[in-house]
């Protein structure tokens, strides 16, 4: 068959360890034989970013705004322990959260669902997608540890030199431990706006939770700036296309999803979302069978897995053995970048083939034939567990069927 062309580029972000060794098998077995692939590509791998004093991050992240589609490999964001072994100069922030903050993005994580493997939650029969904000919070908050007796105070000093200060709390001697976080009000709008229009992409209904009474001003900021944008931008459209928003707070909120069917977008402050999609992703099955987009209010994407480098499957990798990593959330990405470069541009066979590529790899794992993780998931009972490599040969066989 004739290569798929693309003539525009996406960003291609390569990453570390084991999901870098699944990275380029995808490519090759499963991609590049089909599409004329055309990438902008960088290397985020650990001593590249070291090399570059961390500036290929940033320019991934530029590029990304250039291009508007970008898909990246799982990467490690080192400790102590990783600067070491990887003899850094230093211990390197998130890659991840250099290019949310970049793009102005929002995390959202949906479960792949397959036959067989069934919900942990006997309810849910759809996905739910939780929509994380992904700026600030505790996330960038500068913390101490108070020692011995003291004083915390949160002081804000205006432009205007005027200054509001509070008490925070005394210590005795024993002292305590402190913390200052913040948030904008740029960025919540902007998280609002990507929740908002991804509900309308996707035409499923947006739940949106904090916990308002006990934060009176923190939290009620979040939830009175989506009520802001909300009504001001898309109720007329959320009635069009028939979705409804919903607020509450978040202990309801969480009663509630557990009593769901699912099939709902549910957006979550940063440290909600994060919990939560993990929690959500184990009780469809596993980190590795879970998307993962973040989406700007200026139509930036950028696709990757949900989980992390999957150290533990690269050493055995480096020895020579044979591993069975879960491929599915890395090929997925893959997969909506492309779709989505596809309908950006136009490009119907680009699109097509990304949606037979995802409908493939489903069928194999239906088929019987899976990754060592599903193996122990799944309920048919004729089923095999197969290397990641003959896993991914596998899919590939069923794809050509459909070409």
């Amino acid at each position: 068959m004739m290569k798929i062309k693309m003539p525009v580029p996406l960003v291609e972000i390569d990453g570390d360890e084991m999901t870098r060794i699944i990275w380029k098998m995808i490519k090759d077995y499963l991609i590049e034989p089909y599409v004329e692939l055309n990438t902008d590509y960088y290397d985020l791998g650990l001593t590249e970013r070291d090399v570059t004093d961390d500036n290929v991050t940033m320019q991934s992240a530029l590029a990304i705004k250039k291009y508007g589609v970008g898909v990246k490999c799982a990467t490690i964001t080192p400790n102590a322990q990783r600067v070491e072994e990887y003899n850094l100069k230093k211990m390197w922030k998130s890659p991840n959260g250099t290019i949310r903050e970049v793009l102005d993005g929002t995390v959202f994580r949906t479960p792949i669902l397959v036959k067989g493997i069934s919900p942990s939650v006997k309810t849910w029969k759809e996905p739910i997608t939780i929509a994380r904000h992904a700026f600030g919070d505790i996330y960038n908050a500068k913390e101490s540890v108070v020692d011995g007796a003291g004083k915390a105070e949160l002081v804000i000093t205006r432009a205007d030199g005027s200054v509001d200060k509070q008490l925070i709390a005394e210590f005795n001697e024993a002292g305590g431990v402190a913390r200052g976080m913040f948030n904008t009000t740029n960025s919540i709008e902007s998280f609002a706006k990507s929740c908002f229009n991804y509900a309308l992409d996707t035409k499923q209904d947006l739940w949106f939770a904090t916990k308002d009474t006990i934060s009176k001003k923190y939290h009620h900021r979040f939830k009175d700036i989506f009520a802001e944008v909300f009504e001001t931008t898309y109720k007329d459209q959320f009635e069009k296309a028939d979705i409804e928003y919903f607020y509450t707070l978040i202990d309801d909120a969480v009663a509630r999803v557990i009593r769901s069917t699912g099939g709902f977008i549910w957006a979550c402050m940063n440290y909600d979302g994060d919990v939560m999609s993990d929690m959500v992703a184990t009780a469809y099955g596993s980190l590795a069978m879970m998307t993962s987009v973040l989406v700007s209010p200026q139509g930036y994407y950028e696709y990757e897995a949900a989980h992390g480098t999957v150290t533990r499957h690269y050493y055995k990798h480096l020895e020579g053995k044979e591993t069975s990593t879960n491929c599915m959330a890395t090929l997925f990405a893959w997969t909506g970048a492309l779709k989505k470069r596809g309908e950006i541009d136009g490009n119907e066979e680009l699109v097509s083939f990304a949606d037979k590529l995802e409908t493939a790899s489903i069928s194999t794992i239906e088929q019987g034939v899976m990754t060592g993780d599903l193996y122990m998931l799944s309920e048919l009972e004729n089923r095999e567990k197969v290397s990641t490599e003959a896993f991914i040969k596998q899919i590939k066989l069923t794809l050509e069927k459909m070409l």
